[in-house]
This record gives structure tokens, C-alpha cells and sequence, in this order.
């Protein structure tokens, strides 16, 4: 995906985001299927919001015709965060792995719809499509990276299993 614009590259994340929700929904239990695709989905996601900040919400936040929004998209991932980790640590075979997932899931296409069709239009008015070009192939070093260190932690995974 190297040398796509920011705003494709982040989409295509999104998508990518969107079938591994709809996979882990399609689960049941404790098994290792959805312990495998909840910890894939829960690494890309810290990773890619991780990158999303430090490459295009980074020069969001400078520009204040669009501080504002990118504060909001950074508190939701903060919120997302949390989101993960509160699933991470709790039983999956219970009810209420099911619910927060459902919450989670809710969330997570909430914020990305968002992003979609009411931040990145506003962000693409402020850059040209060098920067484009420039921030696409930032957010994938940074991803990276992040990828390389992304934790599901594993200390609640290993809590919630006892």
C-alpha cells in the first residue's frame, strides 16, 4: 500500500477493521478463532490510530480550522482504548464479553464513519496532495512501528482467563 495518499490508506485500514468486527461477531465462546482474530483486530487498531496521530493528526492539530475535530477523533481513541482493554479483560465465553463487544463494535464504526465522511473531507481541504502523499507514507512507517510493540494486554488476558 506504499505511495496511496493518506486518506486511501486510512480507509483501507478501516475496511480491513470492518471485516475483522464482522468475523469476531460471527464467533462464539472462548475459542481460539476469536482469541486470534480479537487480538489481530485489537493490534491494528492500536497501531493504526498510534500512527494516525503521529502522522495526520499531528498536522491537524497545528491548523485550528481543524483542531477541534482531530481533539475529538484522538479523545475517541482514547475511549476505544479502553474499549479493548475492558473486552480483553473479560471472559469471552460470558455475556458480557458479548455486550461490550457489541459496544465496542458499535463505537469503532461510529468513530470511523466519522472520520470518513466528516473529517477527512475538512482535512483535505488543508492539504495538497504532496502532503497527501508525504502523510500516507509517514502513517505507514509509524504503523509500523507501532505494529512491532502492539499489545493486547496480555496481563487482563491472562487475568480474565483465571
Amino acid at each position: 500500500m506504499t505511495d496511496q495518499g493518506i486518506f486511501k490508506r486510512l480507509k483501507a485500514d478501516h475496511e480491513r477493521h470492518r471485516a475483522l468486527l464482522d468475523k469476531i461477531g460471527d464467533t462464539s465462546g472462548d475459542s481460539e478463532e476469536r482469541r486470534q482474530l480479537l487480538e489481530e483486530f485489537t493490534k491494528e487498531v492500536k497501531s493504526h490510530a498510534a500512527a494516525e496521530e503521529q502522522s495526520i493528526y499531528a498536522d491537524m492539530l497545528e491548523n485550528p480550522e481543524t483542531t477541534d475535530e482531530t481533539r475529538h477523533s484522538v479523545a475517541e481513541h482514547h475511549e476505544l482504548d479502553e474499549l479493548l482493554n475492558d473486552l480483553a479483560a473479560t471472559d469471552m465465553s460470558s455475556s458480557a464479553w458479548l455486550q461490550k463487544f457489541k459496544k465496542l463494535d458499535h463505537e469503532y464504526r461510529h468513530h470511523i464513519d466519522e472520520e470518513e465522511e466528516d473529517h477527512f473531507p475538512d482535512f483535505d481541504e488543508h492539504l495538497s496532495e504532496s502532503d497527501k502523499k508525504e502523510l500516507g507514507a509517514e502513517f505507514e512507517k509509524r504503523k509500523a512501528a507501532e505494529l512491532k510493540t502492539a499489545e493486547v494486554t496480555p496481563e487482563k488476558m491472562k487475568d480474565a482467563k483465571e
